[in-house]
C-alpha cells in the first residue's frame, strides 16, 4: 500500500477526530488494527448472565472440556460480534464535526472461529465505502476479529456505522 498525499498513517490518527476531506481518502486504503484485549471467564459470564444464554460451552468449564472439541468454554458469537465497537473505537479515528457514532447495522457476519476463554483478541478494519448525507456520514467497514495465535479469524464482517454531523 503507497502512502496517501496528506494522510497521516493508520497509527497516527488512532482515537482522533479527522477531517472529511482527508476520511474520504481512507476508502479501500490502510488497515487500522486495534490493541489485543483479553475475552476471560468473567467477561463470558456477565454475558452469558446479561443474555441468558447460559450453554455449558460457555460456562462450566469441566463439562466444556469433557464434552466439546473446544478444550474448555468459549465465547458467546454474539459476545465476540459486540466487542467490535470497542475494538473500533481504539484503532479508528472519527469524522471531524460529528456529535456521535451508532451502529447502522451488518451486510454480513460470519463466525469463522471460536474465541476460548483467557484468550486475547484484536479488530481489523479497512474503509470501504462512504456515504453522506445532510445530516450524517454513513461508512462501511471490512471488519474482523482476530484471535492471537489462530490463523483463521473469529469473525468477518460487513459493518455499517453511522456518525451524526453536528448541527
Amino acid at each position: 500500500m503507497t502512502k496517501l498525499e496528506g494522510v497521516p498513517e493508520p497509527g497516527a490518527m488512532r482515537g482522533k477526530l479527522v477531517p472529511l476531506a482527508i476520511y474520504r481518502q481512507l476508502i479501500n486504503g490502510p488497515e487500522f488494527v486495534s490493541d489485543w484485549q483479553t475475552v476471560d471467564q468473567s467477561m463470558i459470564d456477565m454475558f452469558a448472565h446479561a443474555t441468558r444464554d447460559h450453554q455449558f460451552i460457555h460456562t462450566d468449564s469441566r463439562r466444556a472440556e469433557k464434552e466439546t472439541p473446544f478444550g474448555g468454554t468459549i465465547a458467546h458469537g454474539f459476545l465476540t460480534l459486540s466487542l467490535l465497537s470497542s475494538l473500533a473505537f481504539d484503532a479508528m479515528p472519527g469524522v471531524e464535526g460529528t456529535q456521535m457514532g451508532v451502529n447502522y447495522g451488518f451486510e454480513r457476519v460470519r463466525f469463522l472461529s471460536a474465541v476460548k476463554s483467557g484468550a486475547r483478541i484484536r479488530g481489523k478494519f479497512r474503509l470501504i465505502g462512504i456515504t453522506e448525507r445532510a445530516v450524517s456520514v454513513q461508512t462501511a467497514w471490512d471488519s474482523l476479529v482476530e484471535v492471537e495465535g489462530m490463523i483463521k479469524p473469529a469473525i468477518t464482517a460487513h459493518w455499517i456505522t453511522l456518525a451524526l454531523l453536528d448541527r
